[in-house]
């Protein structure tokens, strides 16, 4: 009798071929099997009636009937855990193959929450807690590490470190956001540690035309417009374009501060066959504040009008609730960027087992930082201390990335995926900042002056950096199944960093240089097991690297030291159980940092590597289908970070001590009900997180708070109307600090918000 085999490891449409059998032109027969994992084939030997036809004349045989079992397809899935992750690795893993803290935020996620911005998105990760410092914004906290720590991709390509090259832009032209949890130095090289951030564009295809767009309207004078759609050409050839344009008086309720937010994105697709795909890609965005909000400074509790009591220190100072619509930037004024990014990926099967991929990537960024950094109390005047800066960035970045792919059964039995490939980078960056000193302003009756220009004569600190950066990496990573249910996957990278930097003192016509070499390797190892085909256990140990401070402005001094060295383990689990309408992750975890900088204790005017910084923790995301009509999700996260080993100028000891902006805890949950009778959807949001230090000796401490968002949606046939509430309470919380320690920035007041989209 005729035997069959089907490959247990492969997934989606497959072919069934027949033996040979003999006498017979056409030799095969093709079962397209439509679920995704099969659980068995059984083939039995009733008949299955197939004619032939050679030479004009039928013939008829009995062949085998194929009976096929397999497990259902649910066309659930809200954490995405079935779907390939590209941020996770290069293999084309789904989220459940990947050992390793997977997240994705779908657009329609972005549009059911409301979340307009790329900080208000990422602040919807699990654990992560995000500030809008002017400097750095949308910067990002998760697992314990801030700022650098943590990688910002676009489309899956880094092009620098993530508080220079991370907007708070607009999110309509992003199809989702993938998030990495812990280290992912050996995907993306240095300066992923905390975690990685993919945003991803929308993309053409070749299915169908489409339009789609949205119009809002909220406080604070807030418009937000976006249209965008997909054209198919012909059969080889695809466009989409997405526009998308937000101006508001403020989105956080400060005095003069108009904000404006414009994105432009265009893709083609090219795709004459099944072996060949081209995208190319073009993004032009454009961010801009008149005046940045830097916080609300501390004052004294005396002098305080109304007083809040939502920082703890032991100096008597307050957020006076008075001030907190105030700006102390000067006239003149601005943050703000304007970002290009082209691309050309290609994707062509070079055989059925060998793939390749590439991936060429131009980005520039004209960035202005002017802006008055840090305003202090003092106590003696009772005004504020402004200082002062006029920073600009001219930033330029090509890099090609590409890797061969493999996927093949060994020994006819063990499925395994491979990925090697080389990446190349440069970087060319010119900052001139000069920095000063303006005239105090009364915290209640501000006379903010004016702006300084680039040859004002009161510049006490003026230098232009220089840098140029040259990146060359090979990486290489290997899934191998062991069995059907057990699956290995490691992975290494070198890279070679050439850093040229040169320092111009403007003031004292002046000039340093110096040329730090850098040659990071990171690896990880980790395992995934089924204990079904829905749940997954899994574990990881993996490593990272990270400058001491960023390498695009790098000090004479801290060039000259090595980069800090992280190392991570993890284990946790993946579950999608009751047919796909509960879905499940959680994982606990520890990350130890080493290799700061810190004084040396035996000459605290010696700066050395001897630092550590060290955080565990456990996080939780679900999401589920409770009924047809009731959805909901939750997300909670525990960390216990503190710097191990921390000596400060002075000699001030710093080990135990929390790391800024790091929050013990942080939960969010949401709930939505679709009444049966009426094209009516109900949501409440609810987000919680508990207090941080804004200072490293932990003498200023910032408390908890939680905050309520509400929808309502009526649903039309190609349109819904939403009406959003967003911090229902008007609570008055402190969400992120930044320059100085005694700067707290305040969380956006209540808020409505009504908006229609619609997509044909």
């Amino acid at each position: 009798m005729p035997q069959f085999k089907l490959n247990p490891y492969l997934k989606g449409n497959h072919s069934i071929v027949s033996p040979q059998v003999t006498g017979l032109k056409h030799n095969h027969a093709l079962i397209d099997l439509a679920q995704r994992s099969v659980v068995a084939l059984s083939i039995y030997g009733l008949g299955l009636q197939l004619s032939y036809a050679e030479d004009n004349s039928a013939q008829s045989m009995q062949l085998p009937v194929l009976v096929i079992e397999a497990q259902k397809q649910s066309t659930a899935d809200p954490l995405q855990l079935k779907q390939v992750n590209s941020t996770g690795s290069r293999l084309g893993l789904t989220a459940q193959e990947t050992p390793a803290t997977v997240q994705t935020i779908t657009q329609d996620d972005l549009q059911e929450k409301g979340l307009r911005t790329v900080k208000e998105a990422f602040g919807n990760v699990t654990g992560a807690t995000v500030g809008n410092v002017p400097g750095n914004p949308a910067v990002l906290t998760m697992r314990g590490f801030s700022g650098n720590a943590n990688t910002v991709l676009q489309d899956g390509v880094r092009v620098g470190a993530s508080t220079f090259v991370t907007r708070d832009l607009d999110v309509w032209k992003y199809e989702k956001i993938e998030v990495l949890k812990g280290p992912s130095s050996v995907l993306f090289g240095e300066g992923a540690l905390g975690g990685a951030v993919n945003l991803v564009t929308r993309k053409p295809n070749l299915e169908k035309k489409t339009v789609e767009g949205l119009l809002n309207y909220g406080s604070f004078n807030t418009v937000r417009v976006a249209i965008g759609g997909n054209l198919p050409i012909n059969d080889e050839l695809a466009i989409r374009s997405d526009v998308s344009y937000l101006k508001s008086d403020s989105l956080y309720d400060i005095d003069d501060q108009e904000t404006t937010k414009f994105g432009a994105a265009v893709s083609l697709l090219y795709k004459p066959n099944d072996d060949l795909s081209m995208l190319f890609s073009a993004n032009f965005d454009h961010d801009k504040e008149t005046s940045s909000y830097n916080g609300s400074p501390l004052v004294s509790a005396s002098t305080a009008k109304n007083p809040s009591h939502i920082v703890d220190n032991p100096y008597g100072l307050v957020v006076d609730k008075t001030t907190r619509h105030k700006n102390y930037n000067p006239d003149g004024g601005e943050l703000s960027a304007d970002t290009t990014t082209l691309s050309w990926s290609t994707d062509y099967r070079l055989s059925p087992s060998w793939t390749f991929n590439n991936i060429a990537t131009y980005y520039h960024a004209d960035r202005k930082f002017y802006l008055s950094p840090e305003q202090n109390f003092d106590s003696q005047t009772g005004l504020f201390k402004r200082t002062v800066q006029r920073w600009s960035h001219d930033h330029d970045v090509w890099s090609n990335r590409f890797s061969f792919g493999h996927d093949q059964l060994i020994a006819g039995t063990y499925r395994n995926r491979l990925s090697i490939g080389s990446e190349y980078s440069y970087t060319d960056f010119s900052s001139p900042r000069p920095s000063g000193n303006l005239s105090a302003v009364d915290p209640y009756h501000p006379n903010v002056g004016e702006m300084p220009t680039s040859d004002w004569a009161g510049w006490t600190s003026y230098n232009k950096f220089s840098t140029q950066i040259k990146n060359w990496s090979v990486f290489a990573e290997d899934a191998f199944n062991i069995t059907p249910d057990w699956l290995v996957v490691g992975g290494a990278r070198y890279e070679r960093l050439d850093v040229e930097r040169t320092i111009d003192n403007i003031l004292t016509d002046s000039q340093q240089q110096f040329n730090p070499t850098f040659n990071p390797f990171s690896w990880r190892i980790g395992s995934v097991y089924n204990l079904t085909p829905d749940t997954q256990l899994y574990g990881q140990y993996s490593t990272a690297v990270t400058p001491v401070s960023s390498l695009l402005v790098i000090s004479t001094a801290n060039g000259s030291f090595d980069l800090s060295k992280g190392k991570s383990a993890e284990l946790g689990f993946k579950s999608s159980v009751l047919d796909g309408k509960l879905d499940m992750i959680g994982s606990v975890y520890w990350i130890e940092l080493n290799h700061i900088l810190t004084r040396d204790p035996n000459n605290i005017n010696l700066t050395v590597q001897g630092g550590q910084q060290v955080s565990k923790g456990a996080e939780f995301t679900a999401s589920a289908a409770i009924t047809p009509q009731l959805k909901a999700s939750l997300g909670l996260a525990w960390v216990d970070a503190e710097y191990k080993k921390l000596i400060e100028a002075g000699g001030a000891n710093r080990s135990g001590n929390q790391p800024i902006n790091v929050p013990e805890k942080v939960a969010n949950a949401s709930l939505s009900y679709q009444f049966s009778t009426l094209p009516i959807t109900v949501s409440g949001f609810a987000k919680y997180a508990s207090g941080f230090y804004t200072d490293t000796a932990n003498t200023y401490f910032v408390d908890g708070h939680t905050t309520y968002d509400a929808s309502l949606a009526y649903d039309l046939k190609n349109m819904t109307f939403t009406l959003w509430g967003r911090n229902l309470t008007d609570e008055f919380y402190g969400e992120y600090s930044g320059y100085s320690a005694k700067q707290i920035y305040i969380g956006a007041p209540r808020s409505v918000e009504l908006g229609v989209t619609f997509k044909f």
